[in-house]
């Protein structure tokens, strides 16, 4: 498999006023191959999250690049960096909160094509293809996100997230907040979008047996920095890293 994105000594200083500076990613380093997903695993405060948004370009790196298609976020034009950021969306940990609770499921699903020029008819063609090809009913779009179930407001995240058409989907705990069975479905989902969609996957998580049942690949986060990567079976069976090995332990 081709690499689709490769993550150079990343590293991500947050300034505090009167206080010490905070170091939160450290040097991270990582590659994303077409068709993948690659977990990445850590207690909270880990890193996880401003990992995500860096390479989502929600954060600036102090240092360290993001390149897709051997294309570097740091050399681009505004321009080019606004396409370069499509080909990368983010679903996050939750759902209601992503949306504009003053605004319909369809209209939050439909404002990437909006800002790419699609007409209101052309819009909801597609916003309701998409409600469908994540398992939800194209009537969902008329309602609000209080009105829908979390599973059901997590699914229509990921349809926004794919409205532009992205080759990587970074899902930062995006079903940590969903009960078991909706967890399941969801992870089945988005295994099937893999596929059909031609995605990548980064996801994010903190259970590791979730990974180890859904990852090709899994990257140990520590105090900001990779502590141990490889196939998730091999993690578990056999961790190399004392903090892994505690992780490997929590869900013994």
């Amino acid at each position: 498999m081709d690499d689709i994105i490769i993550v150079n000594n990343l590293s991500k200083n947050f300034k505090s006023r009167g206080k010490s500076d905070t170091l939160a990613v450290k040097n991270v380093s990582f590659c994303l191959k077409r068709g993948e997903t690659l977990g990445i695993v850590g207690e909270s405060g880990s890193g996880k999250s401003t990992v995500a948004k860096l390479i989502t370009g929600l954060l600036k790196p102090s240092d360290g690049e993001v390149r897709i298609y051997d294309n570097a976020e740091r050399l681009l034009s505004q321009k080019k960096a606004l396409e370069f950021y499509s080909q990368i969306q983010m679903v996050f940990q939750n759902p209601a909160e992503s949306f504009n609770p003053r605004k319909t499921i369809g209209y939050g699903i439909g404002e990437g094509l909006r800002n790419r020029g699609y007409s209101p008819a052309a819009t909801a063609t597609v916003v309701a293809e998409l409600l469908e090809k994540v398992g939800l009913e194209p009537s969902i779009a008329r309602k609000y996100p209080h009105q829908v179930s979390v599973g059901q407001c997590q699914r229509a995240a990921i349809a926004r997230a794919l409205a532009v058409k992205p080759k990587i989907l970074v899902c930062d705990e995006a079903t940590s907040a969903l009960d078991v069975t909706v967890q399941k479905q969801i992870i089945e989902l988005l295994d099937e979008l893999r596929k059909s969609e031609d995605l990548s996957i980064i996801f994010i998580c903190h259970n590791l047996a979730l990974v180890q049942s859904f990852c090709d690949r899994v990257l140990v986060l520590y105090d900001g920095e990779v502590v141990e990567e490889g196939e998730p079976d091999r993690i578990i069976n056999n961790p190399k890293a004392e903090y892994t090995k505690v992780l490997v332990d929590s869900i013994l």
